[in-house]
């Protein structure tokens, strides 16, 4: 064992097999307690709509286990980590695997692989499931739980920058060069100093620009009101800037969601939030690979000693402070206080290079 870096075979699928049981038994327990407390703040909302019973009920429950799954599936693998830990150190297995030559990371590796398949699994499950399930949750909740509309595609109340210029359209139906805009506003402003407003109801693509009509213009220096027929507006703005309503990070996979951030940057608004909720997205699931590390200290140390239980505990706050820690960079990174990149990573770093130090610690 001395010349590998994992334990034997025999011994690796051991303990992937007790640490991804203990996981998946205590997300199972975790689910169902809290989709049954969810369930029941909700329900009533749920059943207050006409026409509404059971199955809309079981709908909503669908849409909420993913959410309640992802949010849930990092703490299950740091309690699935300690708990098959305790057991291991317990029994004596963890003195038999250190007296056979193997060190505190040989010991930990086949949980970090075992973790990183996990990894792998959510990132995958929230991509093609839970931001499916937020979406769509989310819409049936504007309507509080009502019958649920179809989206068209369709998109209210956008802004676009052209250069100087602010464009606000309060109802877009179509897509690419079939666009239709409705209720156009065009501020026209000369370095930053507003000239005129041009309105229409109306309007489409025409060429490399946007013909709006019947528009009027409201000259800012004169006060008069004048009509003008059909104008050319917004040379050079491209149909997808228009078609960019709200974005919900939570409720796109992450291809859609970068793509959308290349949108909003190519039409001069902000992506700062955005771009710390796409990192995330990645060091999210990648979490359940620290977790091992930072339950690592319920494995170590002589278990008749009597400071097994203070050792489990000192790893779940080691857990917990990570997911604080995490949710507090995002929540900067969203005001912009943090870069995205820093926001999204920087708990990730941090909590690894303490894990391995109290790890190393450990095995000094």
């Amino acid at each position: 064992m001395k010349q590998s870096f994992f334990p034997s075979r025999v011994i690796a699928l051991y303990m992937a097999k007790l640490f991804l049981t203990r996981t998946f038994a205590i997300l199972f327990g975790l689910v169902l307690v809290l989709q049954a407390l969810d369930l029941l703040s909700e329900s009533g909302r749920i059943l207050a709509q006409p026409g509404n019973g059971e199955p809309q009920v079981w709908t909503y429950v669908s849409l909420r286990a993913p959410q309640i799954i992802a949010t849930f599936l990092p703490f299950s693998v740091l309690l699935g980590t300690i708990l098959t830990l305790i057991t291991m150190n317990a029994n004596s297995e963890v003195i038999a695997l250190k007296a056979g030559g193997l060190s505190a990371h040989q010991v930990l590796a086949p949980l970090v692989i075992a973790s990183f398949g996990v990894a792998i699994i959510t990132f995958a499950f929230n991509d093609r499931i839970v931001s499916r399930a937020t979406a769509t949750l989310d819409q049936w909740q504007r309507v509080e739980y009502g019958p649920l509309p179809i989206d068209r595609g369709d998109r209210t109340n956008v802004w676009v920058r052209d250069g100087d210029d602010l464009i606000e359209v309060d109802q877009i139906r179509g897509r690419g060069d079939a666009v239709q805009l409705g209720s156009i506003t065009v501020y026209d402003r000369d370095g930053g100093s507003l000239k005129s407003i041009i309105r229409a109801p109306r309007g489409r693509r025409v060429g490399n620009g946007w013909a709006i009509a019947p528009a009027t213009r409201f000259d800012v220096a004169s006060g008069r009101i004048a009509n003008v027929g059909t104008i050319i507006v917004a040379p050079g703005v491209r149909p997808d800037q228009f078609t960019l309503g709200e974005v919900n990070a939570d409720g796109l996979s992450f291809g859609a969601l970068r793509s959308a951030i290349g949108d909003l940057a190519d039409a001069g608004r902000p992506t700062k939030a955005l771009e710390g909720s796409l990192w995330h997205k990645l060091s999210g699931p990648l979490s359940a690979v620290l977790m091992p590390l930072l339950g690592a200290v319920a494995a170590f140390g002589i278990a008749r000693s009597g400071k097994l239980f203070i050792r489990a505990v000192i790893g779940m706050m080691l857990g917990f402070a990570y997911f604080v820690a995490d949710n507090f960079a995002l929540a900067m990174g969203n005001l912009g206080a943090y870069p995205p990149f820093l926001a999204a990573w920087a708990p990730f770093l941090l909590f690894f290079l303490i894990g391995e130090a109290v790890l190393i610690r450990t095995e000094e």
